[in-house]
């Protein structure tokens, strides 16, 4: 068990933009692709990976220290710090039960395949933290190992599930044809977003609100080019920030480069996928005729959209306000400010890309991130210390994303509410909607080809 574990931990640790290649060329290689080809697309998936953490780490380190000036001069005093999803995944993948996840998730993944209640095939293999992060929590609660690998089992299937209705939508809006989000900060989102565009579509005034990249530059000229709008958001959190003119101006700069680059790291991770996800939908085909697949992936493949990414930006001082004014809130946002890209990603192709509603939608989003990250708090603290992780002096910390989505707070509630019970109520539950879900998927797809043919 302990080679198992540190064998896991090992390939872990290389990160995505190592793990992907490898896992993508192997599975290349299963699909019949030429090696040659499935090597170029392993590798350049590679590159793109390393191309977006480096726009992200320029994001980060830019608006990073702007965070914690803009905190400092709001006077926030909150008493729990978001630690972020980098040390949240460190805790999730830091025990035993963690460093399962990967085999839980790709063997739930397979079996669901087999049965028709998924179209999703998830290679992105590193992000199975997500079910290890509620896996361990639920462990903190119930002390018991094998509920917690239950855990992980369920909170897979409703990713799996959720990344499934969500594809088309993120397929059209992203123009990402064959890929799925079963990103556990992500996926959730979609639950989030319908209602809320179903109500925004029936309020009036409301409704007839259009604000999306595309009619900002056809408005705004110059002023709504994606560059020229990076530059205004930089400007103002720097000047929320109390920076000086030369660093606010070297914010607005940094932040403009990020809204033109992260979209071509992100065409670059396509041009690799696109081989892959050929090769995937041929060989189902040969096997299984009539049905086809979503290739699972990092919604990072959508952070670099002008929606997502703008939306995202004017969120972040918007975020430290609802912080500060918002009733029974312990969470001082910070180390997860700058996931906030992910954490609306499928939101906004609910939206079809209008910023209005996303900036709304985000906020909702915000609101209960807080409020479910403030009840977590004790248990990620608990799973914190059980997995050695140092604190660096917080006697509290949470993680606005996956700390905070709706998710966690169903699993872990009712795994400390009712145990076994409770996660197996939410698994039957799931299960049941997968059935009618394929179902209704399969009977609109013969209706479509029915109706094609008579045409």
């Amino acid at each position: 068990m302990n080679v198992i574990s540190s064998g896991l931990q090992w390939f872990v640790d290389l990160g995505a933009s190592v793990m992907l290649p490898i896992l993508l060329f192997l599975f290349g290689l299963v699909l019949r692709i030429k090696p040659s080809k499935a090597f170029k697309a392993g590798l350049t998936i590679g590159i793109g990976f390393i191309g977006l953490n480096l726009v992200i780490g320029l994001l980060t380190k830019n608006l990073g220290p702007a965070s914690q000036a803009m905190v400092k001069n709001f006077g926030l005093h909150l008493g729990t710090i978001d630690i972020g999803w980098p040390a949240a995944s460190a805790i999730a993948y830091g025990t035993i039960l963690g460093s399962l996840a990967i085999p839980v998730g790709v063997i739930t993944n397979v079996v669901l395949l087999l049965l028709g209640l998924t179209k999703t095939l998830d290679v992105d293999v590193w992000n199975y933290w997500h079910i290890a992060f509620t896996g361990s929590l639920v462990y903190v609660v119930s002390h018991s190992f094998a509920l917690g690998l239950f855990t992980m089992v369920v909170h897979v299937m409703i990713i799996y599930l959720l990344a499934d209705m969500a594809a088309p939508y993120i397929q059209k809006q992203y123009g990402l044809e064959g890929i799925s989000f079963p990103q556990g900060a992500s996926a959730p989102g979609y639950i989030l977003a319908l209602p809320l565009n179903w109500i925004m579509d029936r309020i009036p005034g409301i409704n007839k609100i259009k604000i999306t990249p595309e009619t900002i530059q056809k408005k705004m000229g110059i002023f709504g080019d994606s560059s020229v709008m990076g530059l205004i958001i930089g400007l103002i959190i720097g000047f929320l920030a109390k920076y000086s003119l030369a660093k606010t101006l070297q914010l607005g700069v940094s932040t403009a480069a990020v809204l033109v680059l992260m979209p071509r790291m992100v065409s670059l991770l396509m041009e690799g996928l696109t081989p892959i996800s050929e090769g995937a939908n041929k060989f189902v085909q040969s096997r299984f005729p009539g049905r086809d697949l979503y290739i699972g992936m990092d919604s990072a493949l959508a952070a670099g959209n002008s929606t997502v990414l703008s939306s995202a930006l004017i969120l972040v001082p918007l975020t430290l306000l609802i912080a500060v004014i918002l009733p029974g809130n312990h969470v001082l946002p910070f180390g997860d400010l700058a996931t906030l890209p992910y954490m609306i990603a499928v939101m906004a192709a609910v939206f079809r890309g209008d910023i209005f509603r996303t900036i709304i939608g985000g906020i909702v989003n915000v609101i209960g991130s807080l409020y479910i990250a403030s009840w977590v708090a004790p248990l990620v603290t608990a799973a914190a210390q059980g997995a050695k992780f140092n604190l660096q002096g917080n006697s509290s910390i949470s993680v606005l994303s996956d700390g905070g989505v709706w998710t966690t707070w169903v699993i872990v509630g009712l795994g400390k509410i009712m145990t076994w019970g409770g996660i197996g109520l939410i698994g039957v539950i799931t299960l049941a909607i997968m059935i009618w879900y394929n179902k209704f998927r399969n009977k609109n797809n013969k209706q479509t080809v029915t109706e094609t043919a008579n045409n």
